[in-house]
């Protein structure tokens, strides 16, 4: 009985988010347009690729987000909408959001996050 609870958790838990992730890393990265506009929104005054500034760097969140499979969706709203963020000292503040790029533009930065 213990190996079908095992099979259940594998068929019905980690395969579905492994082909959601697998799915998710074979599309495309074009990580100049990426950082394009991550540099022409202002991103990386606040978001280092690697190191800590204001917000948290891309690598944390990748870090962060590695099991979510709504991890694309996640970031694109939130990068969108402009949701209250808590800053390092303690205050929040309106996160600046992407209204002016296409969704393909977007949706291609966020990947490029989840990559770091």
């Amino acid at each position: 009985m213990k190996i079908r609870s095992n099979v259940k958790i594998l068929l019905f838990g980690i395969l579905p988010m492994m082909a959601a992730f697998s799915a998710l890393a074979d599309e495309p990265v074009d990580a100049d347009a990426a950082m394009k506009v991550a540099r022409s929104e202002s991103c990386l005054r606040c978001h280092g690729v690697s190191k800590k500034k204001e917000g948290p760097s891309y690598t944390v969140i990748a870090a962060f987000y590695k099991s979510n499979p709504d991890a694309v969706d996640v970031i694109y709203e939130h990068i969108t909408t402009g949701p209250k963020v808590k800053l390092t000292d303690g205050h929040k503040e309106k996160h600046k959001a992407i209204l002016d790029k296409s969704p393909e533009e977007i949706r291609n930065l966020v990947r490029w996050i989840l990559a770091q």
